[in-house]
């Protein structure tokens, strides 16, 4: 019954607080991830490349069950309502090209470290930095599509447009907040695993639980911030939202190849990175499927 009520309460808010209250639970879920660090003196590197694999395949099963097909899904709408004229197609492609433009320049505009690397193979500009902190700017980095993402999925229900008259007295809705609400699950659960596989690595150069905690917490404080910006961007302006929904798609397809599968398949246990990465996109399908 507190559940029901909590639901009840939740789906009457702004899609903004929805969309900052989706942030949240990711960020929670990354934290919890990483406080696993307290309870375990070292790791084994092929859980964590089964962890980074897992995470590999929720985006990429988001990507598309939550945002490119709900682009394509929108543009058609767009065209039935006569706001646009251009091909299905343009925007979805656009939109992904953008976005995973946007990640490219990011990756070369910030100083990072992927996991498992050393410091002399820092990307981006030259940094005095230590190796922590560039680290948390690599997942901080890789965050960031993921939080857009759960922002424009709330962001997308806010739009009348999308709600569809059938038979009298029922609609028939193009976006409920069942994909936004799996959208968010499938981000947090990914994160969790994601938030081990920062900490840890912390606490085997030396670093103490409770720092390593903090650090591998706090390289999920950005998606919040980009849930709600994805969110205020969508909520306004119905015509930009299949070129939003494939911009985040775009993004989070340029990270998982250009940084969570290389990550995941470099300490050779690539079969046990393999099967974490289709595990993962099973789950996202089934969150995504049964919620929408």
């Amino acid at each position: 019954m507190e559940e029901y009520e909590l639901y009840q309460w939740f789906i009457k808010q702004s899609p903004i607080l929805q969309a900052f209250l989706g942030g949240l639970f990711t960020w929670i879920l990354t934290a919890i991830g990483a406080s696993l660090v307290f309870f375990f003196k070292s790791s084994n590197r092929k859980v964590l490349d089964m962890c980074l694999g897992f995470t590999g395949g929720v985006m990429i099963a988001a990507s598309f069950w939550s945002l490119l097909s709900p682009a394509i899904a929108t543009v058609e709408k767009q065209q039935e309502l006569g706001i646009t004229t251009l091909p299905v197609w343009f925007a979805p492609a656009l939109g992904f090209l953008l976005g995973a433009l946007f990640l490219y320049y990011l990756d070369k505009k910030i100083p990072h470290l992927h996991l498992f690397e050393k410091i002399e193979n820092a990307e981006g500009p030259k940094t005095n930095l230590k190796k922590t902190e560039l680290l948390v700017f690599a997942i901080a980095l890789h965050n960031i599509p993921e939080g857009l993402a759960v922002g424009v999925a709330f962001g997308a229900f806010a739009h009348p447009e999308l709600m569809k008259l059938t038979e009298p007295g029922t609609t028939e809705a193009l976006f409920t907040l069942g994909p936004a609400i799996a959208l968010a699950i499938g981000m947090g659960i990914q994160n969790a695993p994601e938030g081990f596989a920062v900490s840890m690595p912390l606490r085997r150069h030396g670093m103490s639980r409770l720092k390593s905690w903090q650090w591998g917490q706090m390289s999920a404080i950005v998606e919040p911030i980009f849930a709600v910006i994805g969110a205020a961007l969508v909520i306004n302006m119905f015509f930009i939202l299949p070129y939003a929904l494939a911009f985040a798609a775009g993004a989070m397809i340029f990270i998982v190849v250009e940084e969570v599968v290389p990550e995941s398949q470099s300490g050779g246990n690539t079969d046990i990175a393999t099967m974490g990465l289709i595990l993962g996109f099973i789950i996202m399908m089934i969150l995504d499927v049964s919620l929408g």
